[in-house]
């Protein structure tokens, strides 16, 4: 049954930011955000109008849009996002763009992306290098079986580096020992069990498990960095997102285990969001 209700008015009476209510009456509708405008005073649906108002009252509870809409694009790829992954962010797009310079002379390179969630990073840089050889590994199964859905759906099936190698593991564990990588990169759990944060925000909603360590943050990435050097080939580099106000403790941990040109990037917000070194050798 049609009613009264048109585009426009649903978005002047919606009480969430503009964006937000665009994004996700676009999505029920199936329309392009351009057919807002040029469809503005169409009569909708009852049907129409009732689900978008569900969205947007689970939106104003404080449910990630992301999740409602089940995507969320992370370097120009849309990626399929579930309450089983973390939601892809902007500042981690630092993390993929590092990695692919540190690639930059290399003939098909070998990369690892450790707790790949969505596999945004993983297939990120397999779609900019179609001939790197990416492995993306995650200890949860709900995760990887995203990822799979993400790697299947934005990579081309014929990209000279092969398929993405998706393994349940955690961390290393499940690799086969004899391979070695040119280039480790991951996004793990950093936020210190009791951070405030935790309880804010879309981060109620994300699995806890991708965001803390239950410890003081750094568990994780010790263990990262712990087992890097024998996981990387001679001159390898390992690049770890972490906290706002980590990246001298995550320093510490990369020289105190040997590696050389240690450093830590800025993101646009001028954070130093990520750090690393090489291997020597």
């Amino acid at each position: 049954m049609t009613t009264s209700a048109t585009p426009a008015a649903l978005m002047r009476t919606s009480p969430l930011p503009p964006l937000e209510a665009r994004i996700l009456l676009t999505h029920v509708l199936g329309w392009r955000p351009t057919q807002l405008i040029t469809r503005s005073d169409e009569p909708l649906q009852a049907e129409v109008v009732e689900r978008y108002r569900a969205l947007e009252a689970r939106r104003a509870a404080g449910e990630p849009v992301a999740q409602l809409v089940g995507a969320r694009e992370f370097f120009g790829l849309n990626f399929e996002v579930t309450p089983h992954v973390l939601i892809p962010r902007p500042e981690t797009e630092l993390l993929v763009e590092t990695a692919l310079a540190a690639l930059e002379n290399l003939a098909r390179p070998r990369v690892l992306d450790l707790g790949t969630g969505t596999g945004a990073i993983a297939v990120a840089i397999a779609s900019m290098r179609p001939d790197a050889q990416v492995w993306a590994l995650d200890r949860s199964a709900e995760a990887l079986a995203v990822a799979t859905r993400n790697a299947a759906r934005l990579l081309d099936a014929k990209r000279p580096g092969g398929a993405v190698v998706l393994t349940q593991s955690d961390w290393y564990g499940s690799l086969d020992a004899a391979l070695r990588f040119h280039v480790i990169v991951s996004n793990p759990p950093y936020i210190a069990s009791g951070d405030p944060h935790l309880a804010q925000g879309d981060l109620r909603f994300e699995p806890r498990g991708a965001l803390t360590d239950e410890a003081d943050g750094l568990s994780a990435i010790r263990a990262i960095i712990a087992g890097a050097p024998t996981r990387l080939a001679a001159g390898g580099v390992v690049w770890i997102e972490h906290g706002y106000d980590q990246a001298e403790a995550v320093r510490e941990l990369l020289t105190a285990q040997g590696f050389m040109q240690v450093r830590s990037e800025r993101d646009l917000a001028g954070i130093e969001r990520i750090s690393g070194g090489r291997l020597g050798g």
